[in-house]
Order: structure tokens, then C-alpha cells, then sequence
């Protein structure tokens, strides 16, 4: 079936529904989507829309976040194997006992994690407010889970709590070295390197700006600046370069490339539309834990820098 054959089908089909697409995602999912963003600005979107059915082109566990503060809605993702290695890099028993090490510490766990993980932990948080949320709380000691860059990079930014990280990472982001961004700025010397906080401390110290993706789109768009060089997962340049046509846009590396994030085709957005498939469901009881920890994140106002 040829590409446009399937971008009309899907359109037909949509009626009471809403795709939802991470920054992520191939540039033919982008383009169909109703709503583009990063993690937090997803969540907000799913959790605030009317409507009854979400597409969710993203990884799982953004899909399970989705029907955790929206349970009377339909959640379906197009692949059901598209999953998170970051979030796989800790398990239920594993965080208890990083609890019982720590009795006196909240628990801040990415949205990067899997629903079961989130019931156990007092508040979650994103890339773009992980500081806002570590400071909303009044706890001295913070376990944050499960990705130990943003966790170095939380405890980069707070001096009065100790920020204790748990071992896991972002592969994708992982790739990225010190090395890329010398190489990358001595081929573009006029770009702003802007990095994602799940990177490497000392890439993290050589950008220029660390910002979420959602922190890439508000920055490129306001900024004098011309020419940027990306470091995060490639499909973030995609993005960046449609909503600002007159400006350079340079991927730090080729390196970075999430094959969960790019599972995602459009037959399998068609796919999902015609056989009503891959329905997301949480368990009762954990997703009503679950939710009171995005809750608590989303009830802390966005930071408007």
C-alpha cells in the first residue's frame, strides 16, 4: 500500500480519536499527528483531552502513562514491543530495596519507567522539570530513579539535598561523547550546541544549553541564533527543522538512534485504527498508585524559562 494510500485511510478513520506523537518518532508519524511533544507535554495533553480514544506513538511506557491519568479512555499504541531499555534497567524488587537503604528518602522516578515502578515511588518527573520537582519536596535525601545522568545532572543544579541516582541510562544518549561535540563544533563553529539531560556529565558541560526536547523547540524558536547542533535522538532535528525553516539545524552525531522510538510505521498506525489494536491496560490497584505519583508532578506549575 503506498504511503499516501495509507495517510488518507487513516485520516478517514480517526473520527473521536487523537494521535499523540513523541519528538521523537519517524518524520511520516510526526506529520500525521495531532499533537507533537515531549514526555511532559504529552502527559498534560492526555491527560487533559476530551476526547475518548489516543493513538499513542511513542514507547510504552508513555502509552501506559497516558491510561494511568485518563483510565476511561481507550489508550492503544501501534507497537506493543515498542519499550524503553532505560526503563527496563530497574525492577520492582530492586527499587524496594533501594527503599529499605534509605527509609528517610523520597522516591522521584522519571516517567521513563514502567507503571509498577511509579506506584512505588512518592512523585515522577520529566526531563524538563526534574529540578522543579526534586525542590517541590521537602525530603533532604532523594532517591532518582531510574536514570543516573539526569539524577548527576538534578544533583549539578540542587546544593541542599542529597541526590542519590540510581545505576540505570539511557543507551541512546549514552552514545553521545565529549568527543562528538569537539568534533561537531569544529564543523559548524557558528552553531549552539544544545544536549539532552540524559546525556554524560561532561558532554552535559560542554553544551551551550541542556533542555528537554520540548526546552529545544521553546529555545530554537526564540532565539537570535541561526545554526544549532542537536544532541539527542535524531528525530528531534526533523522536528526542529520543520518548525523553524530559516534556521540550520545539525545532528551532534549519527550515533544516537532509539530502534524502540522508530518502531512506529504508518501501517502500523493504520493498523491499530482498523483492528482496534494495541489496547493498553494497567492494573487497578497499581495504576491508582501510579497516578497519584504524576499527579503530584503535574499539579507543580511549569516553569515558564
Amino acid at each position: 500500500m503506498e504511503k499516501e494510500e495509507i495517510i488518507i485511510k487513516i485520516s478517514k478513520l480517526k473520527q473521536n480519536s487523537i494521535i499523540l506523537a513523541h519528538n521523537y518518532q519517524n518524520p511520516e508519524i510526526q506529520d500525521i499527528s495531532d499533537y507533537n511533544g515531549d514526555s511532559l507535554q504529552l502527559a498534560r495533553i492526555a491527560a487533559e483531552l476530551k476526547t475518548y480514544r489516543i493513538i499513542f506513538c511513542g514507547v510504552h511506557f508513555m502509552a501506559e502513562s497516558a491510561k494511568i491519568l485518563s483510565p476511561e479512555k481507550e489508550v492503544l499504541i501501534p507497537r506493543y514491543d515498542a519499550g524503553c531499555q532505560l526503563a527496563d534497567m530497574i525492577t520492582l524488587e530492586e527499587l524496594k530495596d533501594f527503599k529499605k537503604d534509605y527509609p528517610d528518602a523520597a522516591v522521584v522516578t522519571y516517567v521513563n519507567s514502567s507503571a509498577e515502578i511509579k506506584a512505588e515511588s512518592d512523585i515522577c518527573c520529566t526531563s524538563s522539570n526534574a529540578v522543579q520537582v526534586v525542590n517541590s519536596l521537602k525530603n533532604k535525601r532523594i532517591l532518582f530513579i531510574p536514570d543516573k545522568n539526569l539524577g548527576n545532572y538534578v544533583k549539578s543544579k540542587i546544593t541542599d539535598k542529597e541526590i542519590i541516582p540510581w545505576k540505570g541510562y539511557c543507551p541512546t544518549h549514552q552514545k553521545i561523547t565529549l568527543a562528538d561535540i569537539l568534533a561537531a563544533r569544529r564543523k559548524y563553529p557558528d552553531a549552539k550546541v544544545m544536549v539532552h539531560p540524559e546525556c554524560t556529565m561532561e558532554v552535559i558541560n560542554e553544551a551551550d544549553f541542556v533542555l528537554s526536547t520540548g526546552g529545544m523547540l521553546k529555545l530554537a524558536k526564540g532565539s537570535e541564533h541561526k545554526e544549532f547542533i542537536i544532541g539527542t535522538e535524531k528525530g528531534m532535528t526533523y522536528r526542529l527543522s520543520k518548525d523553524n525553516p530559516g534556521k540550520l539545524f545539525h545532528d551532534l552525531s549519527p550515533k544516537p538512534v532509539c530502534r524502540e522510538m522508530k518502531k512506529i510505521k504508518l501501517v502500523d498506525v493504520l493498523n491499530a485504527f482498523e483492528k482496534n489494536q494495541y489496547r493498553i491496560e494497567v492494573d487497578e490497584e497499581i495504576s491508582r498508585k501510579a497516578k497519584k505519583a504524576l499527579d503530584a508532578m503535574l499539579d507543580i506549575k511549569q516553569d515558564k524559562n
